[in-house]
């Protein structure tokens, strides 16, 4: 059994489409498959075409979550609710080509325990989504001591080991990509072109992007409080160059005059970083604050996923 999860929000017009392409890919594997629809909160008319397709396959089963509660959580919902042996990740607004998935079965039925897709190139995206992507997997993959793929999304498979393992990590702020790649095991890349998207606009606005990095950064490295500590002794060390300034050119050269564009300039600089101390250290505060709490990933408000 292989089970497909594909996280769904605001993808009403392209995916009948998509199912279809993917229908078409793996009739010809020789597995069974489950098709798992888990819709995120969608505001247009995404879960009546789920119902739909659901309606005319006994094949394909439909999470529906409560609210909107974001691309990785709804991608972890289907993880746990999938009963496959094998578990393949991947969007439905078809820029993850359905083709691909009969070479990761092959990488994973030669014992590998994860194949993810690398994209060689991405087509219809902007040339600043490209250069922003490109720069935080790089310097996430500096800051880290996890090797983080560059250049791969979600779209890849999993063995049940592997998803089993992903299941019992239980932070709130999940960065999926991150988590699998910690755990280790067997891995392998399958290259590939991302394709564009069937039709519609994306719902990873730059807001989301940034607020995924953010988690990725704080759930895999400590860069940040370190950082400002560095910066507070870079801060003291050049105060004590200012103060020994001072009184130098007060006593030795005879040309100070007291103003405010050098207590500015301090006091500007000193409470600057202060600030980004202080806010390093809220965001790792607020992440606690996040799973003390202990509230539950996600909360389906109905599915036809007998025990769910």
């Amino acid at each position: 059994m292989i089970s497909i999860i594909l996280p769904i929000y605001n993808e009403e017009q392209g995916l009948v489409k998509f199912t279809q392409n993917l229908q078409g890919a793996i009739q010809d594997i020789p597995h069974d498959f489950e098709i798992i629809f888990v819709n995120d909160g969608s505001k247009d008319n995404s879960l009546l075409v789920i119902l739909e397709l659901c309606s005319k396959n006994p094949t394909y089963k439909y999470i529906n979550l409560s609210r909107n509660f974001g691309h990785q959580i709804a991608v972890t919902a289907g993880i746990e609710h999938a009963k496959g042996d094998y578990i393949i990740l991947m969007d439905s607004d078809g820029q993850d080509p359905p083709e691909v998935i009969h070479r990761l079965i092959e990488k994973a039925e030669e014992g590998y325990d994860v194949a993810y897709a690398q994209r060689i190139k991405r087509k219809n995206e902007s040339w600043l989504k490209k250069v922003t992507a490109s720069v935080f997997y790089k310097l996430l993959n500096k800051i880290t001591s996890v090797d983080i793929p560059v250049d791969t999304g979600d779209f890849r498979i999993l063995n049940r080991k592997v998803a089993d393992a992903l299941i019992r990590m239980p932070e709130k702020q999940r960065y999926l990509r991150g988590q699998i790649a910690w755990l280790g095991f067997k891995q392998v890349s399958v290259s590939y072109e991302r394709e564009g998207r069937y039709a519609g606009e994306t719902g990873y606005t730059y807001k989301k992007m940034v607020s995924l990095a953010l988690d990725a950064i704080t759930s895999f490295s400590n860069f940040p409080l370190r950082l400002a500590t560095i910066s507070g002794f870079v801060c003291a060390f050049i105060g004590l160059l200012l103060i020994i300034y001072t009184l130098y050119a007060k006593f030795i050269l005879k040309i100070y005059e007291p103003g405010w564009p050098s207590l500015m300039i301090t006091i500007v600089f000193l409470g600057g970083i202060q600030l980004l101390g202080i806010g390093m250290i809220g965001e790792y505060i607020s992440r606690i604050n996040d799973n003390v709490k202990n509230r539950p990933l996600y909360l389906i408000s109905d599915t036809n996923i007998e025990n769910a």
